[in-house]
């Protein structure tokens, strides 16, 4: 009797501490594969800001950044009121200037320039990985049917890819009746324009435009599974006039400030984020080459930053690198404190 009693305490000490285990780990033991590898993701990319939880006040950057603050992802009330599609446009979205009107007014534009866009830096399907996560943190499970998803991106795929093989020989043959008619044609006409030239011309036209929905169709099937790449960024000529330079700083000023929203990750005076480094002294410290292919591609630089590529194009990133080199502020008496 003795040794059943002891083995029946066992075994209730067991189950409670496996209890115990799933109520502290969030139920991680039950999540799927998708699931698993966006908590990994959310972890190293929004966990700063949004918190372990999702909680107000909870990530180490919640309080440093400016209104409106990351909002309540533990908020069921409010979350469920967005749809899966909606999370995902404002995680995966281009940047726009949040200080003109027409933007601030798009209903259908997350018109926060401190929340990055991660349209350049993860796969879709990882995308939507973060965003099933998120859905754990308020009780909910993702709904987006991600298989069909993925069927619809090669369906399209598919069918650009025959009309581009249809329309190949017609392309040919237009190429090779020009040609005949180029042989054909007499001296005295070598400056008459052939129909042949009208023709292919027209036939061309219509070829390209096929071959870009094809390029477009080929692209969204490699980023639905595989992170976007860009080319190494070349080493850019930054030469830029006296009369110009003052316009092109303030320029990146208001870049850096209300479409990049670089301020929720890095500090001027004190001022912004705490996840980047501070920017007080970019001027002194920092080579705008070097600044410049950092805010192009910033992966190029270092594989596993934390910053995301924002698909800052050559224009902007020439101007947020002109601004940087304006931040000359006196060396401090006590050293920057490294991000945390």
């Amino acid at each position: 009797m003795k040794n059943i009693s002891g083995k029946r305490l066992g075994i209730s000490a067991i189950v409670s501490g496996l209890g115990l285990i799933l109520l502290i780990s969030g139920c991680a033991l039950f999540e799927d594969e998708q699931t698993a590898k966006g908590r990994k993701l959310y972890h190293h990319y929004c966990m700063h800001c949004h918190g372990e939880n999702g909680r107000q006040n909870e990530g180490f950057n919640w309080s440093s950044m400016s209104d409106p603050r990351p909002r309540d992802l533990s908020d069921k009330a409010a979350m469920s009121t967005f749809s899966d599609e909606e999370i995902f446009s404002a995680v995966s979205r281009e940047m726009r200037d949040t200080s003109k009107e027409e933007v601030l007014n798009d209903e259908n534009y997350f018109a926060v320039s401190t929340m990055p866009t991660f349209k350049y830096t993860l796969s879709e399907k990882e995308i939507w990985g973060v965003i099933g996560y998120v859905r754990t943190l308020h009780g909910m499970s993702l709904t987006y049917d991600l298989e069909a998803r993925q069927k619809e991106l090669q369906g399209v795929l598919q069918e650009a890819e025959q009309a581009l093989e249809a329309e190949k020989p017609v392309l040919e043959a237009a190429e090779l009746k020009l040609e005949e008619a180029e042989e054909a044609r007499s001296d005295d006409d070598d400056e008459t324009i052939l129909p042949e030239e009208e023709a292919l011309e027209e036939v061309q036209a219509k070829f390209d435009g096929i071959q870009d929905i094809y390029d477009q169709a080929k692209a969204a099937v490699d980023n639905f599974s595989k992170r976007p790449k860009m080319n190494q960024v070349s080493r850019p000529d930054l030469a830029i006039s006296e009369e110009e330079l003052p316009r092109l700083e303030e320029v990146g000023k208001q870049l850096y400030q209300n479409k990049y929203g670089c301020n929720g990750c890095h500090s001027i005076n004190e001022q912004g984020g705490l996840v980047g480094p501070a920017l007080d002294r970019a001027g002194f410290r920092l080579n705008d080459t070097w600044v410049y292919r950092w805010i192009r591609y910033p992966q190029g630089m270092k594989k596993h930053t934390r910053m995301p590529n924002l698909g800052i194009n050559d224009q902007d990133a020439r101007a947020v690198t002109a601004y940087l080199e304006t931040l000359r502020a006196p060396k401090p008496d006590q050293p920057i404190a490294a991000p945390e």
